[in-house]
């Protein structure tokens, strides 16, 4: 089985629907001129359908573009909700959580905590 690996540091979820009959071309033109993001980075571009019972993972390999894809025969992917911009940034564990159909809002870890000093 092919899975995203969960060290992968840079995976964008596309957080609008999109048209599935989009292929490789149309994807990566969806990356470049609506997120403003470059796809021949080293990172992973997710998309979903209206339904959100289908998953596509476009993602640039050293010499060509890949294109991944799951379809759901029940349930629905638990998406990320909207926020003001149309991409969010996940991990690649957050991503196979994501495929496994675990809602990743929920799984937040505590903030992070910064001192300078003890006292």
């Amino acid at each position: 089985m092919m899975r995203p690996s969960a060290e992968l540091s840079e995976v964008f979820v596309c957080l609008e629907p999109i048209d599935f009959r989009k292929g490789i071309n149309g994807l990566a033109a969806l990356v470049e001129a609506g997120l403003k993001l470059n796809p021949f980075a080293t990172a992973l571009y997710v998309f979903s359908n209206r339904q959100r019972n289908r998953i596509k993972i476009l993602y640039w390999e050293r010499n060509g573009f890949c294109l991944w894809q799951k379809r759901l025969e029940k349930d629905r992917f638990h998406w990320l909700k909207g926020t003001d911009s149309r991409v969010e940034m996940i991990t690649g564990q957050q991503l196979n959580w994501l495929l496994d159909g675990y809602d990743i809002a929920r799984f937040k870890p505590h903030k992070s905590l910064n001192y300078s000093n003890i006292s």
